[in-house]
């Protein structure tokens, strides 16, 4: 067999080993429906809030406030989703599932990719409830369905790289409460000190550096102008550098660490 051959049969087995796997942890959530009602009310709850609550005095030139706030919550919602790939792989640290895991003839990298790749999939779940929710309290997306289509895989595929940096902190912390924390040290500066809530202009000049800077403005901003019919292409080829590069750093990372561990 050449090296060739040899990797395409390792990539083509740790992809199968994810999903099955991935397959696994789907049916653990589905034993334990309150995960998955939870997460779906919390997002909900902010749309809600901030739609009738704080957001009443907030003015933005040539865009309703419902308009532009609920493609951002559906990028912070999911952002908040992805923490808990690193609380799911370290609760499997603490029962001991992960010491099996070793045991098994899968490949080392399956096991954080099938906890990823179905928080994923819960994760664009709760983005198409809170645009659903949206719609129903004044959310008036305009362009066509292809180009909405793009703004949720552009979310999915952001959260499914921060489920790699939750996935790289919780297999490294020592417990599950210290993962939960991290998780929101991490995700409440990034997802509130970004255009996902408010435009970046309206924050103070040093908040305005951090805002440019961060993934998450990116994304929400990508995920906005897609849904409104506004131009895209800058904000949605940051987003994908953005995505790329949280992939090539944390995804050896996180692996490197479930294996020492």
């Amino acid at each position: 067999m050449t090296a060739i051959t040899h990797a395409r049969a390792t990539a083509g087995s740790a992809i199968r080993d994810s999903f099955v796997l991935a397959w696994r942890n789907y049916k653990h959530n589905v034993r334990v429906p309150s995960l998955i009602v939870l997460s779906l009310m919390m997002p909900v709850i902010f749309l809600v809030l901030f739609r009738y609550l704080i957001g009443g005095p907030i003015v933005i030139p040539g865009v309703s406030y419902v308009d532009f706030l609920v493609p951002g919550l559906i990028v912070q919602a999911i952002a908040f989703g992805a923490t808990q790939t690193g609380v799911g792989l370290a609760e499997d640290v603490r029962r001991g599932i992960t010491d099996r895991f070793r045991s098994l003839p899968i490949s080392r990298s399956a096991v954080p990719a099938g906890r990823a790749v179905v928080d994923t999939v819960r994760n664009a779940l709760v983005g198409i409830i809170v645009l659903g929710v949206g719609v129903v309290v004044g959310f008036r997306p305009d362009a066509d369905a292809a180009y909405i289509l793009a703004a949720i895989g552009i979310a999915m595929a952001f959260g499914y790289a921060f489920s790699w940096v939750a996935a790289y902190l919780g297999v490294t912390l020592k417990n599950v409460e210290s993962v939960h924390d991290a998780g929101f040290i991490w995700v409440i500066p990034l997802t509130f000190a970004s255009s996902a809530i408010v435009p970046v202009e309206s924050m103070p000049t040093a908040a305005q550096w951090f805002a440019d800077l961060n993934p998450v403005t990116s994304v929400a901003d990508a995920t906005r102008a897609l849904m409104l019919g506004d131009p895209a292409g800058t904000a949605v080829i940051q987003s994908v550098l953005w995505i790329a590069a949280l992939l090539v750093v944390f995804v050896p990372l996180a692996v490197r660490a479930y294996q020492r561990r």
